[in-house]
């Protein structure tokens, strides 16, 4: 399968994150689009996630640890691992997870 980013339909997952998905087999891809001031509550999942900051701060809270990241940097969250976050500014975002997310589908 081959794609292009920008023909991607853009999904609002939860309020203030637009996200472009791509799954396979085992895992998902998503590109976000993040708004200033937008929320992700604390939650953990079964999933094994890995976080790139692209654009822009990002307040991002992992097992209770808060840090703002920045372009560049990458998070690596454990299965079950607590996290939540914050978009200080108008943020691109891009998470793996694995096994694939079926909730995002």
């Amino acid at each position: 399968m081959n794609l292009t980013l920008a023909t991607i339909p853009s999904k609002e997952i939860m309020p203030g994150y637009h996200g472009k998905l791509v799954h396979s087999e085992t895992m998902s891809l998503v590109f976000w689009e993040v708004e200033k001031e937008a929320i992700v509550p604390e939650h953990s999942h079964v999933n094994e996630q890995i976080m790139h900051v692209i654009e822009g701060e990002f307040e991002f809270t992992l097992s209770g640890k808060t840090k703002v990241y920045h372009p560049g940097d990458i998070v690596v969250i454990a299965s079950h691992e607590k996290h939540s976050g914050k978009a200080l500014t108008p943020c691109k975002l891009m998470d793996v997870f694995s096994p694939a997310r079926d909730e995002y589908r």
